[in-house]
């Protein structure tokens, strides 16, 4: 009866680990499609941000004393939601209005339009990493709950097949050998009674 009762909970939770496969995968394929747009977003931007340096370099020599006023960002928070039990990270950045903090005297038109194209960059790179790290735990996670699925369907469950098989039919012997025994019994009875009776 134990038997009986781990093998339903084995095809229970091969059940509920195949529908959180399931529903990892579909959130995943949600995911996947967005990666290729960003990514080939992205690529664009960095080209058109680096073609955009290289121009504000060569018309105002090396700007990289220039760049170094540029203040750092601190405006990426990191929070995270649960997708049956894995942990997606949402990153939300915070895009500050543009501040020009680098001397208008000491640069051209061609400066601010790589500085707003890097700005573009960051933007991207942001929302690109959240879609990664989504999709890295979430192939992770696919990844391991296949595993378990594949165990419990594999070996976890056909084991307790075959043991609750081989219970049940050393259990269905001892019940005809105790049927014989009882028949034998009772038949010697019937015997002894009729040779008393005698």
């Amino acid at each position: 009866m134990a038997l009986i009762k781990s093998h339903q909970l084995a095809q229970k939770g091969y059940e509920l680990m195949d529908r959180k496969r399931n529903i990892l995968i579909r959130e995943m394929m949600s995911l996947l499609a967005d990666v290729r747009l960003v990514r080939e977003e992205l690529s664009k931007t960095y080209k058109m941000a680096y073609q955009a340096l290289q121009e504000a370099n060569i018309t105002l020599g090396i700007v990289s004393d220039i760049a170094k006023s540029i203040p750092l960002d601190n405006g990426v928070d990191v929070t995270y939601r649960s997708v049956m039990g894995v942990e997606i990270p949402k990153v939300t950045h915070e895009a500050e209005p543009v501040k020009i903090t680098y001397g208008i005297g000491h640069t051209n038109t061609k400066f601010d339009y790589a500085y707003k194209q890097f700005q573009k960059v960051r933007e991207l790179t942001v929302k690109l990493a959240e879609i990664d790290n989504s999709t890295y735990r979430l192939a992770n996670a696919i990844r391991k709950s296949q595993k378990r699925a594949n165990a419990l369907e594999n070996v976890v469950i056909p084991r307790f097949a075959e043991n609750i098989k081989y219970i049940t039919e050393a259990l269905e012997e001892k019940e005809r050998e105790a049927f014989t025994r009882q028949k034998v019994i009772k038949s010697q009875q019937e015997k002894k009674k009729a040779l008393e009776t005698e």
